[in-house]
C-alpha cells in the first residue's frame, strides 16, 4: 500500500494517476470546450498589443459611436475608441485579475487552512473565529470596503478580492487537511521521526490538492466577475484601462442606441465565466473516481 523511498527511508502515501485524471477530463466535451476557451483566452491577453487592430486608449472623436462596421468591427465608444480591441486588451485585464486574486487567497487560505486542519486544537479555534469573521461580512462588500477606501486602482482591486477568497480557501483546506492527517501513512511518518513541517509540505499538501484544485478553478471566474461588478459601480480601475465591467458601465448610458457598446463586454464576461465552470466541472469529474466512465 505505502512506497519507501530507499534514500530516505520515507514512508509516502500512494500517488494517483495524472494520466489516468487527464484522460478522463479529455473525454469531458464541455471541459474540453472550457479549456480550449480558456487557451485562446490566455492567448489573447498576454498577445493583446499584438492582435487587437487599434490601441487600447487609442481614440478619434469623430468616429464616436459607430455602429460595428467594416473598419470598426464591433463599433466604437463615446470617445471613438474601437470596441474589439479594448474586449481584447480587456481580457489580459481580467485575466491577470482574476488569476492574482485567486493566488492570494489561496497562499494565505492555504496557509490557515492547513495549520487549522493540522494541529487542531487552539490554533484551530483562533483561525476559524477570524475566517467566520470575515465569512460575516460578504465578499463584494469587504472588497467595496477596501476599494473605496485605498481607490481604485489593478492593486487594490486584485487585494479586494483575493482577501474576500481567504475564508473559503481556508474551509476547504482545513476539512481536506483533518481527513488525511488521521490517514495511516501519516501516523507512519509519525513512527519514523518527521517533523511536523516535513510531514505538512511531503504528506499531506500533496494529498488535499485535489479540491483545491477544483476550487482555485472557479475561483478565477469568481473572482473575474467580482471586478466586473466593482468597475461597474466604479470602483474597478481607471476609466482609461480597458477592463469589461468599466465598459459595461460606459456603456449603459447609450443601451437604448447603442446596445453594442454593453452586448459584447456582457458577452465576453459571461463566455469566460462559463469556460472557467466547465473546466472546474471537469476536474472535479476526473479527481473522483466515482464520476469517471
Amino acid at each position: 500500500m505505502f512506497k519507501r523511498n530507499k534514500k530516505k527511508d520515507i514512508v509516502v502515501a500512494p500517488e494517483g494517476s495524472f494520466r489516468d485524471i487527464w484522460r478522463a477530463l479529455i473525454k469531458n466535451k464541455r471541459a474540453v470546450v472550457g479549456l480550449i476557451f480558456i487557451v485562446v483566452l490566455v492567448f489573447v491577453a498576454i498577445f493583446a498589443d499584438k492582435i487587437a487592430p487599434f490601441g487600447m486608449t487609442e481614440q478619434n472623436l469623430s468616429n464616436a459611436l459607430q455602429h460595428p462596421n467594416g473598419t470598426h468591427l464591433l463599433g466604437t465608444d463615446a470617445l471613438g475608441r474601437d470596441v474589439l480591441s479594448r474586449i481584447l486588451y480587456g481580457a489580459r485585464v481580467s485575466v491577470t485579475i482574476g488569476i492574482s486574486a485567486v493566488i492570494i487567497s489561496l497562499f494565505f487560505g492555504g496557509i490557515f487552512g492547513l495549520l487549522a486542519g493540522y494541529y487542531g486544537g487552539k490554533v484551530d479555534t483562533v483561525i476559524m473565529r477570524f475566517t467566520d469573521i470575515l465569512l460575516s461580512i460578504p465578499s463584494i462588500l469587504l472588497a467595496i470596503a477596501i476599494v473605496a477606501s485605498f481607490g481604485p486602482s489593478l492593486m487594490n482591486l486584485i487585494l479586494a478580492i483575493g482577501i474576500g477568497g481567504i475564508p473559503s480557501y481556508t474551509r476547504i483546506v482545513r476539512s481536506a487537511v483533518m481527513a488525511v492527517r488521521e490517514k495511516q501513512f501519516i501516523e507512519a511518518a509519525h513512527a519514523i521521526g518527521l517533523s511536523n513541517t516535513s510531514i505538512m509540505i511531503k504528506h499531506i499538501v500533496p494529498n488535499v490538492l485535489s479540491p483545491v484544485i477544483v476550487q482555485a478553478t472557479m475561483g478565477v471566474a469568481s473572482a473575474i466577475l467580482s471586478a466586473a461588478g466593482l468597475g461597474f459601480i466604479g470602483l474597478g480601475i481607471e476609466a482609461s484601462v480597458a477592463e469589461w465591467g468599466t465598459m459595461l458601465s460606459l456603456g449603459r448610458e447609450h443601451i437604448r442606441t447603442h446596445t453594442y457598446l454593453t452586448v459584447y463586454p456582457g458577452l465576453a464576461i459571461m463566455l469566460t465565466i462559463l469556460a472557467f465552470n466547465l473546466l472546474g466541472d471537469g476536474i472535479r469529474d476526473a479527481i473522483d473516481p466515482k464520476m469517471r466512465d
